[in-house]
């Protein structure tokens, strides 16, 4: 039986979330979307995501900063122009070493940090929702917020003095469960649940509405196709 953690009680208040963001270089990133979208579009389409959710991150009134961890020359200098601080990935090891040493990276500066690692495929995120989810996890030690599928896992927050602790990759719910966080279960967080990672998910982010960047890229791909180029074929269907 699964005992739900305490709210933390004893902690000092939240005064700004660090926010953590990885981003793998975007000539592997997306890989699922090629059949969707097009091997071609796919990397644009992971930089317009990255930039869709680091400029809605940093317009979150919870949020005092944001370390994308990104080894990608691109992303990296396109992030650090809407803001965002650039770590590079030195562990090299993969998506929860990244998000461990993200979570160094601002600590070393900032001790007392509370910490929040986010996915970087969130175009539709909303800086409002994120807000909410921030000031629900702000009672936990650790806290998290499934995705829509109700499977993976698109944030991860640790107050100061607790290790983030990361689980994410695949089933990652029941990882971050058993780890002990919290589940955020506050309603109306469509935006910070959507990440997009199959054909599938971006018809969905896009009926959610994304930011203007994927919008722009996405709208390229619709004219493209007007236009009579080759579309995709949709997924499931080849």
């Amino acid at each position: 039986m699964r005992t739900d953690p305490e709210p933390t009680t004893d902690t000092e208040p939240v005064a700004g979330w660090s926010v953590v963001v990885p981003l793998k270089p975007l000539a592997l990133a997306k890989s699922r979307l090629a059949g969707a979208v097009g091997d071609a579009l796919r990397p644009r389409l992971a930089l317009a995501f990255a930039q869709d959710t680091v400029a809605a991150v940093l317009a979150c009134a919870a949020v005092r900063d944001v370390a994308v961890v990104t080894d990608d020359p691109v992303a990296a200098a396109s992030l650090a122009a809407l803001g965002a601080r650039i770590v590079p990935d030195a562990p090299g090891a993969g998506l929860n070493a990244a998000l461990e040493h993200g979570a160094r990276a601002v600590r070393s500066l900032r001790p007392r940090a509370a910490v929040a690692a986010l996915n970087a495929d969130l175009p539709a995120l909303r800086p409002r929702e994120l807000a909410r989810a921030l000031t629900t996890a702000s009672v936990f030690p650790r806290a998290f917020l499934t995705d829509a599928a109700g499977i993976g896992t698109t944030l991860l927050c640790a107050l100061p003095g607790t290790e983030l602790r990361p689980a994410f990759g695949g089933p990652s719910r029941r990882r971050h469960l058993a780890s002990g966080a919290a589940e955020i279960m506050s309603g109306e967080l469509d935006s910070v649940r959507r990440d997009v990672d199959t054909g599938a998910d971006l018809a969905a982010a896009l009926a959610l509405g994304v930011g203007p960047r994927t919008a722009g890229v996405a709208a390229g791909r619709t004219a493209g196709a007007c236009a009579g180029e080759a579309a995709p074929a949709p997924p499931g269907t080849a």
